[in-house]
């Protein structure tokens, strides 16, 4: 069975293996090696077998192709209502093809699939909620994505992806070393204007544990001070883990189901080992749903909940805004129209749209909705992957229209985008279409507004 020596059934495991992958500038070779993959179609069917059991298979079953999904979907309607857009059709074409015909498909096949699964669905799972029957598109794209990755159809970027976390814990070549020495070094760099400020690492019987993306300490190590400045203002008896700080998961993406197991057990083993109070997730909203939604099943935790309770950043700052540890200007607010793009996973998934508005109301004069908002917001066009994919970049901007008009009808030119996928499809929707607006995380924008108690200034 011909497999080849970048596209291959066997997920990424060694640094030779990643380099090798990595050589391959944007996955040339490797898809032309896809092209002579063959499907292992025993394997593929042991595997229906063992875990396509009744709930998907009944999804499938009891679809009225009625249609109803699909202005719910934000690329049917980028792409002029193409009916090969509707969520329902791209699921029945796919997956419901597979099951049907019990894993006897072909290479021809499994590559339209990943380009669906993909290319055309960032598993957003808005679909889900106007489903009469209920059924949940982004689930079982979720689990079409895993069996792609277990037939070595998977994008090159994501199998580079999973290939970081199995090896390093993280979404990028950034080790335990690499990360605690970057905040020994964003605290050095911040200590003569902000007195006292540390980052503690493995402190134990913290009230906070800290978990962040690993984009952070790898190209905006600022963001790591930013959020360290203000659990400092706040007066936050906090930590990071020196291992099982990333709280990310491209597995997730990738459909990489034992890739996400060894990605979270170290967030949760560094919970075990510290044993803090709680859990604050840096803004990101794959992160949280990574380890605080999914993770627990992921890790085989029976409870379904995270070692210890766990927080969106959204929620903390909403908390610490409420509760008087962060204070605020009033004179700085925001004067100028602002929107704030609800991320699909920490508002759809976690139901977290309050603490969304409550910030709101503390920081922006003229906060204006995007219609629909809230658990209904469109996705951000970048989210599952999408964002990172070469070979879907397109199908990727076409998507971001829906996103562009939603911002403009608001009238905003800034956007509040506590997500790093959310930050990154709101930054290239700019540079795309260039309608004149900007973006940020709600980091740097309460360091603007937060006042500073005497104590903690620097002396003149």
């Amino acid at each position: 069975m011909p497999e080849g020596t970048l596209c291959n059934k066997i997920p990424v495991n060694t640094k030779e293996e990643l380099l090798t992958l990595l050589a391959d500038k944007s996955g040339k070779t490797y898809y032309e090696e896809m092209n002579h993959l063959e499907v292992d179609r025993a394997a593929l069917k042991a595997t229906l077998d063992k875990s396509c059991k009744s709930r998907i298979r009944t999804w499938l079953e009891i679809c009225a192709h009625c249609g109803m999904c699909a202005d719910s979907c934000f690329f049917y309607l980028a792409n002029n209502k193409d009916p090969e857009q509707v969520p329902s059709y791209k699921i029945q074409s796919t997956l419901g093809e597979i099951v049907k015909r019990n894993g006897d498909v072909d290479n021809a096949f499994m590559q339209k699939t990943m380009d669906i699964a993909w290319g055309k669905c960032t598993c957003c799972n808005r679909c889900g909620m106007y489903c009469p029957f209920g059924i949940d598109m982004g689930v079982m794209f979720g689990y079409l994505r895993g069996l792609c990755f277990s037939q070595g159809f998977v994008p090159w970027e994501l199998k580079i992806g999973s290939g970081m976390h199995r090896i390093y814990r993280a979404q990028m070549d950034v080790t335990s070393e690499d990360w605690v020495d970057t905040c020994q070094w964003m605290a050095e760099e911040n200590e003569e204007d902000w007195p006292g400020l540390e980052i503690p690492v493995d402190k134990e019987d913290a009230d906070i544990i800290y978990t962040v993306n690993a984009r952070e300490p790898k190209h905006y190590p600022e963001d790591l001070a930013e959020a360290a400045i203000l659990f400092h203002l706040a007066g936050e008896n906090w930590t990071v883990p020196s291992v099982g700080w990333e709280e990310t998961s491209l597995a997730m993406f990738a459909g990489d189901w034992e890739g996400c197991r060894l990605q979270v057990q170290a967030v949760y083993d560094a919970m075990e080992r510290l044993k803090p109070k709680r859990m604050v997730v840096t803004e990101c909203g794959h992160a949280y749903r990574a380890t605080v939604i999914e993770g627990p099943y992921w890790a085989g935790l029976k409870s379904g909940k995270t070692p210890v309770p766990s927080f969106h950043y959204v929620e903390w700052v909403a908390e610490a805004l409420r509760t008087g540890k962060l204070k605020l200007d009033p004179a700085k607010k925001i004067k100028e129209p602002v929107t704030y793009q609800d991320s699909c996973n920490y508002i759809r998934n976690a139901g977290l749209s309050d603490c969304a508005r409550e910030i709101m109301s503390y920081i922006a004069e003229d906060f204006r909705e995007m219609r629909p908002n809230r658990e209904h917001n469109f996705c951000c066009g970048g989210g599952g992957g999408m964002n990172g994919l070469g070979r879907y970049r397109q199908e990727r901007n076409v998507g971001l229209k829906v996103k562009r008009d939603q911002i403009l009808a608001t009238g905003a030119k800034l956007v509040i985008t506590p997500c790093h996928n959310c930050w990154d499809a709101v930054r290239d929707l700019e540079e795309v279409y260039k309608v004149g607006i900007r973006w940020s995380f709600l980091k740097p924008i309460l360091l603007k507004m937060v006042i500073v108690p005497d104590h903690m200034k620097p002396e003149e």
